[in-house]
């Protein structure tokens, strides 16, 4: 009888489930899981029912999306102030302008084009981007703060000069046109396509492209901050000397960081040129530098989801202005006298950064993630396994 009994002791192991950790049906149920589907779904089947207008919209805060990701991962996570934003989205727009197109002429000017194949060109354009910041990258290493602020200021002027005056390149004031992507011998143009009784063109093709495009780089700097580099980035920028006595290579992370942020400056650079469809010197300016800063502060520094929805906000605001400028007070269109949809935006996503400074340091993110603790189901029921000789 009482080897039966030590048998059955035996048999039937405590419970190793640590007390309060969710289970898998649990975290099924949450509300946050919920509204991640229903908003994923949405997002797939807009293209059949949103004008062109409001894709391009969508398709601009998704490119802006990535390229804040990019700019979190160097300023949110690793302390590191950037003002040269624009000009890595510069770089991998013209740089696949010159990949991918002809040599011709347009406008005036003889453009040089090496016309490469199109997906090709675009990874190329995204490492040159990453180029461009590794060359930077050894005085990234070095400097911090308002100093390297100033430094990567010094590139707004560089490249806006460029821009203007290489008219082989570049194509000058006007620009020059952008070659459409095609992938797997699909191309992402004009060209009408049928799905579903729904006529697609550019923009309905590039907005699962984008998604992907998004869903990827989110992703991928999500891994990176959850790993060993993000803590490595959080310990530099919350202490940069123990970090190095902690044995974390400083000046080496940082320059990392900096070239990985310029490769998603370019990708997003990229997806600008083939939504707008012509590259412009005067877009890629200090003023898309300073939004992008905007985009971090408002959404939440050094989170993935801050950058996306601090994007969003700041992109998707002067695009609803201007669309809705005659029904709403103050503002107007653009040389009628009233404010203008671009000036009543920056006006309120400015308004918008003090009241976040001031009573939401963690960013727009931070509603998001409140959501949870609050409804989360009371687990009941699960007892810690007692040890020998405890009494009940």
């Amino acid at each position: 009888m009482s080897d039966t009994t030590a048998t059955t002791e035996t048999a039937t192991p405590p419970a190793t489930r640590s007390v309060g950790a969710p289970s898998r049906t649990e975290r099924l149920r949450r509300p946050r899981t919920y509204a991640v589907l229903i908003g994923s779904l949405l997002l797939l089947v807009l293209p059949f029912y949103l004008d062109r207008f409001w894709l391009q919209a969508g398709l601009f805060a998704m490119a802006a999306a990535i390229g804040a990701i990019g700019l979190n991962m160097l300023t949110g996570a690793t302390g590191q102030l950037s003002m040269g934003h624009a000009f890595f989205l510069a770089v991998g727009a013209y740089g696949y302008c010159v990949l991918a197109g002809e040599s011709g002429t347009e406008n005036g000017h003889t453009l040089t084009g090496l016309g490469l194949p199109t997906w090709l060109a675009a990874i190329l354009a995204v490492l040159l981007a990453g180029a461009a910041g590794g060359a930077f990258s050894p005085i990234a290493g070095r400097l911090r703060g308002a100093y390297l602020g100033i430094a990567t200021l010094a590139l707004i002027f560089i490249g806006q000069h460029v821009l203007f005056n290489a008219g082989s390149l570049t194509g000058g004031y006007n620009g020059r046109s952008v070659p459409p992507l095609s992938l797997f011998g699909f191309t992402f143009d004009d060209s009408e396509l049928l799905v579903a009784a729904v006529p697609f063109g550019s923009s309905e093709k590039l907005w699962y492209l984008g998604l992907a495009a998004l869903l990827l780089s989110a992703l991928f700097a999500r891994g990176v901050l959850r790993g060993r580099p993000g803590r490595a980035m959080n310990a530099i920028r919350d202490h940069r000397i123990a970090a190095g006595v902690m044995g974390v290579p400083v000046a080496r992370y940082r320059a990392g960081v900096f070239v990985l942020s310029s490769m998603y400056a370019g990708l997003a650079g990229v997806l600008l040129a083939l939504v707008f469809q012509r590259t412009v010197p005067e877009y890629f300016g200090m003023i898309l530098s300073l939004e992008y800063l905007a985009m971090i502060v408002i959404g939440g520094l050094g989170s993935v989801a801050g950058a996306v929805v601090g994007a969003f906000f700041v992109s998707l605001l002067p695009q609803v202005l201007t669309h809705y400028s005659d029904s709403l007070p103050l503002v107007s269109a653009p040389g009628t006298g009233g404010l203008a949809p671009g000036e009543a935006s920056r006006y309120l996503y400015g308004a918008a950064v003090v009241a976040v400074v001031l009573f939401l340091p963690g960013g727009l993110a931070r509603l998001g993630l409140a959501l949870p603790r609050v409804t989360r189901p009371k687990r009941t029921g699960v007892t810690r396994p007692k040890k020998t000789g405890e009494k009940k």
